[in-house]
């Protein structure tokens, strides 16, 4: 049980973290689309988190296969598991929308992006469950974007209940803003990239 536990962290950890790393690059990688062709450079980002998606969809049924194999088939309540993920992705495509367009000004933002996967990893309760820490210490566990998806997986495939209603419910609503802040960030500054590529 543990050992499947981890792997939700993992897995949600893992999603989040390639669109993260890969972002910066992918608009400076492709100069001749910025500049020759017209082409819709918002798909780019996307591209990426498609590209992480696949992975996490690829681990997820893994992860079934070890929930069936070592704890019993799970209960209805896992059919919930695609609505405590999406959010995952409409952030992912926020972020990625946002470092994509950063990464074209700020050339060393990808190292940055970097170490903050990597902090990210251990502020949020991949490890570990949450109860698991102090409670005086659980607010950094709360304050990491993954802590939701995290929990709610672990819930819905491994702890047979459904996950917290109003924690998933503010989550979706972070996961919208950062989705639309981050588009809106990327349309605005596109008309840059071409004078700096």
């Amino acid at each position: 049980q543990l050992g499947l536990s981890l792997f939700c962290g993992v897995l949600v950890h893992g999603m989040f973290a390639e669109c993260l790393v890969r972002a910066p690059s992918v608009i400076v990688g492709q100069p001749s689309y910025v500049k020759k062709i017209v082409f819709p450079l918002e798909l780019l980002p996307l591209v990426t988190v498609g590209s992480a998606l696949f992975h996490l969809l690829v681990a997820l049924a893994v992860l079934l296969a070890g929930v069936v194999v070592f704890a019993g088939p799970p209960g209805v309540v896992a059919l919930a598991a695609p609505f405590a993920l999406a959010p995952l992705v409409l952030m992912s495509a926020g972020v990625a929308w946002l470092v994509a367009s950063l990464g074209v000004f700020l050339r060393d933002i990808g190292q940055l992006t970097g170490l903050a996967a990597t902090v990210l990893m251990f502020l949020s309760p991949v490890f570990y469950p949450v109860d698991a820490l102090p409670p005086d210490w659980r607010w950094l566990a709360h304050a990491s974007p993954l802590t939701v998806p995290i929990e709610a997986l672990r819930d819905v495939l491994l702890r047979d209940r459904a996950p917290d209603a109003a924690a998933l419910a503010g989550y979706w609503a972070l996961a919208l803003a950062v989705c639309v802040l981050g588009w809106q960030w990327f349309a605005r500054t596109r008309k840059g990239f071409a004078d700096v590529l």
